[in-house]
């Protein structure tokens, strides 16, 4: 990571804040040029994500890619209900607007909030999921228009098809390619009629979104048991699209639990800015996460989430701010020892980059561990049919099985993190932090760090090819080289990249795929300044590929 920016961990400053007017009318005003690869609909992981500022999200990118989900709603026969949710960011309302002026012509039938609310990420999971339940034709899937944590100047727009989760790379390239032709046709064929006509079509639908999310989540963390323990929780939805599901929540199960910032601003000025210098709803960064972490002495627990709710931060009076990896063990290894029902061969599916505590945890535990390539679509098929108990990514996102092993959600769940994290509390009086502490007692203390390592175009499409024999390690700071991977061991799909283990550490090193740089994700289980040869000798085998 580059130098920490002097204003990181404190407030943001007024001549930090986006200008929302701007930001808004450039959604509108602006036109994408679809012969600029860098204006054209691009899905990553999670969705397309872009600023109207940079003509990245218009109205003419929602447009064009929400005429192309009704097209390829229609060649899959897909005529259940489209379940639409959006989060707190600017841009969000706007493009809203425009995707329901498109799914309304088109006669799809649309599930809004019925209080022109905001609907976290999971939640929209959960309603295809409850929706599709027993049903094998009129399937249902869903829209969020979020850009996750992303600073407040972004906008995303993502599709999440019948099975609930993330839309794998197979249905977003058809989504993609539909799309920027309708670009490069200035729009012509998509149908669209206006917005008030749109709200008032038979095929758009107010939807109770908040009810039947809240009155399920019993079933998947036995709130029973943090009420009855008292367990103290803090909450900060960090702005986001979780905020009005708090109150429900803490009222129908009892909780002693209190939301310590309830405010809803597109600017974001209540946040605490991030590593260098931005506002950015990062619940795993300590310096996004400072007031939070300020207020840890007044609850057993805290936790927030990002702007839709899809990950999760976990505070502790004992240890502050928890390291993602060190969360997902934890839970991991108190999930499968706390739930009778779930299948015996149920599995754990964590990434490629994910802390191999994990895996320690997974053989003591007696559990299949399943390594995937980045990517919570990975995880999708197993939490559908209870293969996986529980999937995670290192970027602290993770969903788990209901307590009956049935499937809960399909995409990342923050919410649930966050509640297991009293659950926790509440059974074993210790807090997640200590749990992890008695981990590390028995399994080592695992050095866990990512850094950015500068790259050009060509070096990042070498990396994202190169083979184990290319590579050539024999040796990785000292130890032996126990495996050489460009494939994800638990599916052996590639993951983009190449990953060295030895038996007391590892590095993964990956392309980005908007910077100019490469990532080298690193471990040790021996001290940071082994961590840090692992990183050094990782950039000398990599220069090395790179000049020959």
């Amino acid at each position: 990571m580059a130098d920490v920016h002097p204003a990181a961990g404190k407030q943001a400053s007024p001549d930090a804040l986006t200008n929302i007017p701007r930001l808004v009318t450039a959604y509108f005003a602006g036109k994408p040029d679809a012969s600029d690869p860098a204006e054209r609909v691009a899905f990553g992981t999670s969705g397309h994500r872009g600023t109207s500022f940079k003509n990245t999200f218009n109205e003419g990118h929602i447009l064009a890619t929400t005429q192309a989900i009704c097209d390829y709603r229609k060649e899959k026969g897909l005529t259940g209900p489209l379940f639409i949710g959006i989060d707190t960011h600017a841009l969000a309302e706007p493009a809203l607007t425009s995707a329901i002026e498109v799914f309304a012509a088109n006669g799809v039938e649309v599930m809004i909030d019925k209080d022109g609310g905001y609907t976290p990420t999971p939640v929209v999971s959960h309603a295809i999921l409850t929706y599709n339940k027993g049903r094998s034709s009129g399937l249902a899937d869903g829209v969020v228009i979020t850009p996750s944590h992303n600073p407040p100047e972004d906008g995303g727009y993502k599709y999440n098809p019948p099975h609930g989760g993330p839309a794998d790379t197979d249905v977003t390239g058809v989504v993609e390619k539909l799309a920027n032709a309708y670009l490069a046709g200035d729009l012509e064929d998509v149908k669209r009629i206006d917005y008030a006509k749109a709200r008032k079509a038979a095929n758009v639908h107010a939807y109770d979104f908040v009810t039947p999310y809240v009155a399920d989540l019993g079933h998947v963390v036995d709130l029973d048991l943090v009420k009855s323990a008292g367990v103290k929780i803090g909450i900060d939805p960090l702005g986001g699209a979780a905020v009005h599901y708090w109150h429900p929540i803490i009222e129908r199960y009892g909780l002693s639990a209190n939301v310590v910032n309830e405010a809803i601003d597109p600017t974001f000025r209540f946040m605490t800015v991030d590593w260098d210098g931005k506002i950015r709803m990062d619940c795993s960064s300590p310096y996004a996460m400072a007031s939070l972490i300020g207020m840890r002495d007044r609850f057993d627990v805290a936790f927030a989430n990002d702007t839709d709710a899809d990950r999760h931060g976990i505070v502790t009076r004992s240890g502050g701010l928890m390291n993602p990896n060190h969360y997902l063990a934890t839970t991991i290894f108190y999930l499968f020892a706390h739930r009778p029902d779930w299948g015996k061969d149920a599995a754990i599916g964590k990434t490629v980059v994910s802390s191999s505590i994990i895996d320690r945890v997974a053989k003591k535990l007696g559990r299949k561990l399943v390594e995937t390539p980045v990517g919570f679509k990975w995880f999708v098929d197993g939490l559908l049919t209870g293969g996986f108990g529980f999937g995670g990514e290192e970027s602290a996102g993770a969903s788990f099985l209901r307590r009956d092993g049935a499937v809960w959600t399909t995409d990342k769940d923050g919410i649930i993190l966050g509640l297991l994290a009293a659950e926790i509390m509440a059974r074993t009086g210790r807090d997640p932090s200590q749990i992890f502490n008695e981990l590390t007692a028995e399994f080592g203390m695992p050095h866990y760090a990512r850094i950015d390592v500068a790259a050009t175009g060509p070096q990042k499409a070498i990396l994202k090819s190169v083979t184990p024999e290319q590579l050539g390690l024999k040796d990785l700071a000292g130890d032996p080289v126990r495996a050489t991977l460009s494939k994800a061991p638990g599916n052996g799909q590639p993951f983009g990249g190449i990953k060295v283990e030895t038996d007391f550490g590892w590095f993964a090193a990956r392309p980005s795929g908007t910077e100019d740089v490469y990532k080298i994700y690193a471990e040790s289980f021996r001290s940071p300044e082994h961590l840090k040869r692992i990183q050094e000798e990782a950039q000398a085998g990599l220069a090395k590929v790179f000049a020959s």
